[in-house]
């Protein structure tokens, strides 16, 4: 089953609308913080990285949510968390105490087993 995926749709400073995939959400002194990754086929990884970190603020009534860039300040242990969190592999089984490594969790799609326990589920 693939997972639902959010996008958000910013422009830049020339009008042009451009669409950003948010591939994981996390908190930083008590604020919510997006990764995001360029969906253009144009984007040029090499120049910008290809991945983005926006601050989530969300509007009174719940309702809205708008993406503004961090504060200078913020960016070097953003990037650094950002890192931790898509260096970290999940097990495809979705186990919290998995310790698998590169998707060998023993579901039956990969070679190795991490021990998790996914595979002796029925």
């Amino acid at each position: 089953m693939e997972e639902e995926r959010d996008f958000v749709v910013f422009t830049d400073e020339e009008g042009n609308e451009f669409e950003l995939d948010v591939i994981d959400y996390f908190d930083y002194k008590d604020n919510e913080y997006a990764i995001l990754v360029d969906c253009r086929e144009d984007a040029d990884e090499e120049e910008e990285g290809g991945l983005y970190i926006m601050r989530i603020i969300v509007s009174e009534d719940g309702e809205t949510e708008e993406f503004v860039p961090p504060e200078d300040e913020d960016m070097e242990e953003l990037i650094a968390l950002a890192e931790q969190i898509l260096s970290e592999e999940e097990c495809c089984c979705d186990c919290d105490d998995c310790d698998c490594e590169d998707g060998d969790c023993g579901c039956g799609e990969h070679e190795h087993d991490c021990n998790c326990g996914c595979h002796d589920k029925d």
